[in-house]
């Protein structure tokens, strides 16, 4: 609902602006209508006119309807009189249309105005949601993936132009925006962040500034809520790992550990890509990056990122940039800007790739034409900084674009719709050899050609009331018992189970006999049909009752009745 200080702050626009025309117009009936009823009239005696007719007659020409002279034709004098009312009422109703088109134009009121709208559409979303502080590039992104899995997203931006287009946008679920300040705690609260069914605030704005301020409003705020936020400055990420509970994304990084897992595991970062729901991703075919010497065009945030994963793997790098006097753990290192000459010094004949992951998008795309000119066969990777710029990177033939509004989106959404996925994907980076590919082989299969979709269940009393009715009965209910499908349950659901977390106990990729209690989080992918009907089955209780045991349970008192009488009497025979 929203709070009784934005509501007063309107009304006190409204009354500040509309002060004088209301009493300007006051005035002007008030001393027409008591000077017409003094005024004596046309008649043999003088009869005065009452104040209702005087009213009346001041209100229909102030319409200009023109009924006419009532009760009687007037007096000179009440025809004078008339004239000069009909003037000033004028006078006094242009001042008071000038004044409402000044207050409809007044940037405090429309502001107010607008918050109280955004607040009141909060307080009228009647399912999960997360607060996006920040809609560019990143944000814009990650709301597109928010809507494409079915969750509501609430929008702040301080600039008025993102926020007209987010209402231009086709998204399949309702998101709400507003211009505002987010790390202001007002803005965060018309938001939401007290909301029930708030499940996390993100902070993408370009200031690292307000991202850590934003974080430190929502953890006092609301301590119980999820924050995420983006940060490439090592001081503030140090300082946002202080908060409880924060989870922090660096692009730069994500994108080294793209990098290196596509070359050290390239099955898992087709995986990564896949389950989030990208394009163009075939699990079968993996792009194999090639091993050898790379060059490194740029030695900034990103470049430092990439040039510590690759070092890890042992794969020869060679670094290009103006900047690099302080780089003492580059063993090799071309000081000066990316052209022909230093190419050729880096050896660009011998190297099998290159990154071009300069700050600037057209430096880039020149020393992709380059890289191309002097090796056609080796493998380029750039850097795109602008997604407006996308049309053009497309064109430049790379075999991998890196966009970080988009890995940071990506994996953000990640985060927000699977919160298990993370130790997931680390046990995989791990233990890559033993189950990535038995894992892939299980996700294809139920799978198929649909669209994956990643949710966690909660195994609740609330949640799955079937499972937590036939655990008081003393049944023991599996993982695989709720995977298999209620039409045969020989058959299992489209869906595989990830992760399995109890308490702090975190149980990679359980198997089917695994029991399962009260409090227990599952990570589950698969399709959406898999996905409801093993909603529905854990919440009725006939249908687990037919999963686990394999006889359907009678539903009616009679023949419940009739299945104990059976019972006694099989019972008295043995």
């Amino acid at each position: 609902m929203a709070r009784t200080a934005d509501l007063d702050r309107v009304v006190l626009i409204v009354l500040r602006q509309m002060r004088g025309p209301v009493l300007l117009l006051i005035v002007i009936y008030a001393v027409g209508i008591s000077v017409m009823a003094l005024l004596p009239g046309s008649g043999p005696d003088g009869g005065r006119m009452s104040l209702f007719h005087a009213f009346y007659f001041l209100t229909y020409t102030t319409t200009t309807t023109g009924f006419g002279e009532i009760p009687e034709a007037f007096s000179e004098l009440q025809r004078l009189w008339a004239i000069f009312c009909l003037f000033m009422g004028v006078i006094g109703w242009l001042y008071a249309v000038g004044s409402i088109i000044q207050l409809v134009q007044n940037p405090h009121f429309r502001q107010a105005l607008a918050e109280q709208n955004f607040a009141h559409n909060v307080t009228r979303i009647a399912q999960p949601f997360f607060i996006v502080c920040g809609f560019g590039d990143t944000g814009s992104l990650l709301a597109r993936g928010l809507s494409d899995e079915g969750w509501v997203g609430v929008i702040i931006d301080s600039e008025p132009d993102r926020i007209k287009a987010l209402g231009l946008r086709d998204y399949q679920v309702t998101m709400v925006g507003t211009c505002a300040d987010a790390s202001v705690p007002r803005h965060l609260l018309d938001a939401g962040i007290q909301h029930p069914l708030c499940r996390g605030v993100v902070a993408l704005t370009n200031n690292e500034h307000i991202n850590l301020k934003i974080a430190v409003m929502a953890r006092f705020l609301n301590p119980a809520v999820r924050v995420v936020s983006r940060s490439t400055d090592p001081r503030h990420q140090e300082e946002l790992a202080m908060l409880d509970s924060m989870e922090v994304v660096d692009p730069f990084d994500s994108f080294a550990r793209q990098l290196s897992a596509a070359v050290h595991v390239p099955l898992l970062n087709v995986l990564t890509d896949w389950l989030i729901g990208a394009r163009d991703v075939d699990l079968n075919k993996p792009p194999l990056l090639p091993r050898g010497t790379w060059i490194l065009c740029g030695y900034g945030r990103m470049g430092r990122h990439l040039h510590e994963e690759l070092r890890k793997l042992d794969i020869p790098l060679i670094a290009i940039d103006p900047k690099m006097e302080d780089a003492d753990t580059v063993k090799q290192k071309i000081i000066g800007h990316t052209t022909d000459k230093t190419l050729r010094q880096a050896r660009i004949e011998q190297a099998v790739g290159i990154v071009a992951g300069t700050d600037s998008d057209s430096n880039n795309l020149s020393i992709l034409l380059r890289a191309r000119a002097l090796n056609k066969e080796i493998f380029r990777v750039v850097r795109q900084n602008r997604h407006e710029h996308e049309i053009a990177f497309n064109a430049a033939n790379a075999h991998l674009i890196m966009q970080p509004s988009l890995v940071t989106a990506r994996r953000i959404l990640l985060m927000l719709i699977a919160p298990l996925i993370a130790p997931f994907l680390e046990y995989l980076r791990q233990h890559h050899v033993i189950v990535l590919e038995s894992l892939v082989h299980r996700l294809k299969k139920a799978v198929g050609d649909d669209k994956p979709q990643l949710w966690t269940t909660e195994i609740t009393s609330t949640d799955a009331m079937a499972v937590a009715s036939l655990q008081r009965r003393g049944y023991a209910v599996t993982v695989g018992d709720i995977c298999r499908s209620p039409a045969d349950r020989k058959q299992l659901l489209g869906c595989v189970p990830m992760v399995l977390a109890r308490d702090k106990q975190i149980v990679m990729l359980p198997q089917t006999g695994h029991v399962l209690e009260l409090g227990d989080h599952i990570l589950f992918c698969g399709t959406l049909h898999a996905q409801r009907l093993l909603e529905a089955t854990l919440n009725n209780h006939y249908t687990l009752h037919y999963l686990i045991t394999g006889t359907e349970e009678p539903r009616s008192y009679f023949f419940r009745w009739l299945e104990r009488r059976r019972s006694r009497v099989e019972q008295s025979q043995t």
